[in-house]
């Protein structure tokens, strides 16, 4: 094990050690699942990514910087695309997940993009017309002439949050290049909604951020992943629990 992913595994263990204290439960509940979106602009000279602040109201991760993320949508599961799923960010998707099909895979992948739209305004796709949209948070699209294409998505981490959490998420993680924006709409973020403001920065300030610890954990294993070229076919970490300890492994 390298010192980089025994330094993220260590950072994983204390966030958990410190919420355990905080918050402490037996009750048993199942994560749902759910995907996060990390947009990145590589065009200047240094990457840089796309958080937002969540409300201090929120009873959830108050004030946290994240990624635009959240459930998935049975719509999901019927959103034409402009371009399918790359075939090994779908297989890397249905490993560990005994319930998992091809369409659930795409639907993940769906769902960090429709996130994206309701919490940020960004419309991630191609201008492109078509028919049999489903009614719903998807309508957005249709409205702007925007298809999603999964081509472009990539699978770069999975996490599972621990045990005896009040929320429980089986979390994919994915990340998509700026020049997938194909629309805006402005005034989707602010005092009132959930998501306060939007920052563009670079992944060694981001991780900086007051954010939760497997957002930096993400970060840093996409900084390395951009590193190895972002390639569909590098492993994805699949981070969990079991017994009290952090494990890594790799998809």
């Amino acid at each position: 094990m390298s010192d980089a992913i025994a330094s993220r595994i260590a950072r994983m263990t204390e966030f958990i050690r410190r919420s355990d204290k905080a918050n402490p439960s037996s009750e048993a509940i199942l994560p749902k699942d759910a995907a996060t979106l990390i947009l990145i602009d590589r065009s200047g000279a240094e990457p840089k990514v796309l958080l937002g602040k969540r409300h201090d109201r929120h009873v959830f991760m108050p004030g946290k910087f994240v990624f635009p993320g959240g459930g998935v949508d049975p719509s999901d599961e019927h959103m034409p695309v402009a371009r399918e799923l790359d075939k090994q960010a779908e297989m890397r998707l249905l490993q560990r997940f005994p319930e998992g099909n091809p369409v659930r895979a795409r639907a993940l992948a769906l769902a960090a993009i429709r996130e994206t739209c309701e919490e940020t305004g960004l419309l991630l796709g191609r201008r492109a017309q078509a028919a049999n949209i489903p009614a719903g948070p998807w309508e957005t699209f249709a409205q702007h002439g925007v298809l999603p294409d999964l081509s472009a998505i990539h699978f770069v981490g999975r996490a599972i949050t621990p045990p005896g959490r009040p929320r429980r998420f089986d979390a994919r993680f994915f990340t998509m290049d700026a020049s997938a924006i194909a629309h805006r709409i402005e005034g989707v973020t602010g005092p009132d909604a959930e998501l306060v403001e939007l920052v563009w920065m670079p992944i060694g300030d981001a991780e900086k951020l007051d954010m939760p610890a497997v957002t930096g954990v993400m970060l840093e294993e996409l900084d390395a992943r951009i590193a190895e070229g972002l390639g569909h076919d590098l492993p994805v970490p699949f981070y969990y629990t079991l017994s009290g300890n952090v494990q890594r492994e790799e998809l």
